[in-house]
């Protein structure tokens, strides 16, 4: 099995000591479509630096995984000072073993990297309880696939259909599957498929963040959209 240690930059195609663009208006939005849907124990896989993970806040236990020890070491180190707050190192593929099993599990921008999908959901699925929830937030549509995700491991984008696909294959109850982020969608439309970026931009991640996020949110609290960056997905373990 491949050693796990740069795992976070090789899937993000950022670099640790570094981070990326500042982009608080993006992770609320994240937030705030995951966490209503998440329990009073929640599990991240693969939290990274721990910036969406910042954001929960009164959780009974939150545990952050990576598989990068780098990155689990700058967990542990951010969220010293609060209790409620494990770091652990964890891969997708390897042998799962968390100990008493939480509510829910987030995973961003992860299930795209495995191959066999519905094995690794089956494998979370152990670490919930029963009725616990499943939160997965992935790339959407393979008309947006371009170097960029080639270049950090991609194994393919989804639709709803296929990532509610995936977690029947898993044994799991689907409670939701739609996409989000129209207009982001159509930004790494242009940046990506057209334009060949292969890497974020800090500038125009700035931009974006600013002024699009804002219309993004407004638009799909009013209506439904039919395409997006994004697909989001709920399911619940059975029992």
């Amino acid at each position: 099995m491949r050693e796990h240690t740069g795992a976070f930059s090789d899937a993000t195609g950022r670099d640790l000591e570094q981070g990326g663009a500042d982009q608080p208006r993006y992770r609320r939005y994240q937030h705030d479509l995951i966490a209503p849907h998440c329990g009073r124990s929640v599990l991240e896989v693969g939290a990274g630096l721990g910036e969406f993970a910042a954001q929960f806040t009164g959780l009974d236990r939150l545990v952050l995984t990576d598989a990068d020890p780098d990155a689990v070491e700058l967990l542990a180190e951010r969220f010293a000072d609060r209790p409620e707050v494990e770091a652990r190192q964890l891969a997708l593929g390897g042998e799962l073993s968390l100990g008493k099993p939480v509510d829910s599990i987030v995973a961003i921008n992860v299930l795209e990297h495995i191959e066999d999908d519905a094995a690794a959901l089956k494998s979370l699925a152990g670490l919930v309880i029963p009725g616990g929830t499943i939160v997965l937030w992935v790339p959407g549509y393979q008309q947006l696939y371009g170097e960029f995700d080639r270049r950090v491991g991609h194994f393919r984008r989804y639709t709803p259909a296929t990532l509610r696909d995936a977690f029947e294959r898993a044994g799991l109850q689907v409670e939701l599957a739609k996409p989000v982020n129209l207009l982001g969608g159509i930004a790494w439309w242009a940046a990506v498929r057209r334009g060949g970026s292969t890497k974020p931009n800090p500038r125009l991640v700035s931009i974006y963040d600013r002024f699009v996020v804002p219309v993004t949110r407004a638009v799909e609290s009013v209506v439904p959209v039919p395409f997006g960056q994004t697909v989001l997905g709920v399911a619940r373990v059975p029992g």
